[in-house]
């Protein structure tokens, strides 16, 4: 990646340190480099806005400019645009508190991110952007509280897996209304797979280009492009600060480290090419901080967010440094997946976690997960088979986990996408309860879903530590206080069409110093 092609980082100017009529020239670009006069382009915020990674003084804010967001280059000409923003303390923008300019450049497909600084901790803010006369709606959100802060109540919701062409995004919809501090997406935000002529269960005509599977930065930016031109996500976005990680079909199904999915078709060299270009597309499409850009094929993006003395999310990759699945199968039981060598973490990763988990201060500590963590047989009878792509394919990796959960000061929680499954269960290591996995089922993935069936109810009774189990559709809203942890299902009956109500299915409660589900 070149310097021309990396999006400029806008720095803030807050009501400490307030600098008026902010220049282009200040961004180190000529006027001959920007559009100006008539931006010769309709309303450019088709896919929204968002803002996340919160931290005490700042958050980030992310917009992209696409008047035409399914065309190859959204609509924008190859050219740079300024690009103003303003954060305010309330949602008509009148008190504004920082403010600036910042450049849409087409080497980052115009998409851009500014991060306000010397913001007020645990704060509500509301924040717009504005381009060639145009404005976007008004996003919402907040930074986090000080670390020492003693916070009473902290609520979030987290999601995952949210294919585009299985159905409608009515959950979206209602986490937007719900009164959130965070939101988190635990990965496959998009899918890399083709999308039909009529859009799947959609109906709804796409241009040929989305006929092929993603495999380069075009194919990439053209499907972020598709799923966030979707009105219920863009309200959700546009609702709270979200912490965002990422699985596999934001690259390739069921890829590790530098093997895909069909190793024979894609050769490690010609991968990591692939991948470059997904986490590329990927880090333009989300409200990450620049600290937070890949380098080519390669991004460290576990990351550590605390909101006061109350809660830490450990955010984990568990797709990018893992091993390759033991077995050469996907479900089944062999000796391999309990070699020591094993790891879905990696060496780094691995020990960060476990010091943080060491060295925890808060009263929850929560780790946002791609797959399930806890054990869960899922062959009938006597025998026993795991699905490998888990953390069952990967023992040695949980049982350092689990030791740490057992020792650290703090309750912990798993939080867990991938499978579009409501699962709960106790995290176990050696017969003792050592923390609570919920594992929150697809927004749209799958399609409609249904309430339960067979193979679920089997592994509920074949596994003393699993207790729940729901195949519809939704996403999962946790409650927080310094006594308890609350957790709703929250459920839609069906995403082939739009308008489902969505209802709560099962509530559970974790008690703080006491790890097992309620």
């Amino acid at each position: 990646m070149t310097g021309s092609e990396r999006p400029l980082e806008a720095s803030a100017h807050s009501r400490r340190r307030f600098v008026a009529g902010t220049a282009l020239a200040a961004l180190g670009v000529g006027a001959t480099d920007v559009a100006t006069g008539d931006p010769g382009f309709e309303d450019p915020f088709t896919l929204g806005v968002a803002s996340g990674d919160p931290l005490p003084e700042s958050v980030v804010l992310w917009t992209r400019l696409a008047p035409e967001p399914l065309e190859r280059t959204g609509g924008m000409d190859d050219r740079s645009v300024p690009v103003e923003w303003r954060v305010a303390e309330d949602r008509g923008m009148e008190d504004v508190v920082a403010s600036g300019t910042t450049l849409a450049e087409p080497g980052s497909a115009h998409a851009v991110r500014v991060v306000p600084e010397d913001l007020d901790p645990g704060t509500e803010y509301f924040y717009q952007f504005r381009a060639g006369g145009h404005e976007s709606r008004v996003g919402r959100t907040r930074t986090a509280p000080d670390d020492d802060e003693d916070i009473e109540e902290f609520t979030f919701a987290f999601a995952s897996c949210q294919a585009w062409q299985d159905g409608f995004y009515t959950a979206y919809r209602h986490m937007a209304e719900e009164d959130l501090d965070l939101v988190i997406h635990l990965g496959d935000y998009i899918y890399e797979y083709p999308v039909g002529p009529e859009g799947g269960n959609r109906g709804v005509s796409v241009p040929p280009a989305y006929r092929t599977e993603a495999t380069t930065l075009e194919r990439y930016r053209r499907q972020y492009a598709l799923y966030r031109s979707d009105p219920d996500l863009q309200a959700a976005h546009a609702s709270a600060p979200w912490l965002v990680t990422r699985d596999d079909h934001e690259v390739d199904n069921n890829y590790a480290d530098e093997t895909a999915q069909d190793p024979g078709r894609q050769p490690p060299p010609s991968f990591r090419e692939r991948r470059a270009a997904a986490y590329r597309a990927h880090y333009e499409h989300m409200p990450l901080r620049p600290d937070d850009r890949p380098e080519g094929p390669d991004q460290e993006f576990y990351r550590r967010h605390r909101f006061g003395e109350l809660v830490a999310f450990d955010a984990l990759d568990t797709r990018q440094y893992r091993s390759d699945q033991p077995c050469d199968e996907l479900v089944g039981d062999c000796e391999e997946r309990l070699d020591e060598d094993r790891t879905i973490l990696g060496e780094d990763q691995r020990e960060w976690l476990l010091e943080e988990l060491e060295e925890s201060e808060t009263t929850w500590e929560a780790v946002a997960n791609q797959v399930p963590m806890a054990s869960m047989d899922v062959e009938p009878g006597p025998g026993e088979a795991f699905r490998l792509d888990q953390w069952d394919g990967y023992v040695a990796d949980r049982e350092a986990v689990v030791e740490a959960f057992e020792e650290s000061d703090a309750t912990p929680v798993v939080v867990t996408g991938d499978v579009h499954r409501n699962w709960a269960s106790d995290v176990r290591r050696e017969g003792e309860t050592v923390a609570t996995e919920f594992v929150g089922t697809s927004i749209s993935s799958g399609g409609d879903g249904y309430r339960s069936d067979p193979a679920g109810r089997f592994v509920v009774r074949e596994n003393d530590n699993v207790h729940y189990y729901n195949a519809q559709r939704g996403y999962v809203r946790c409650r927080l206080t310094p006594e308890s942890w609350t957790t709703d299902y929250r459920v839609v009956e069906y995403v082939s069409d739009r308008g489902a109500p969505v209802r709560t299915d099962r509530r559970f409660r974790v008690t703080e110093g006491s790890p097992g589900l309620d």
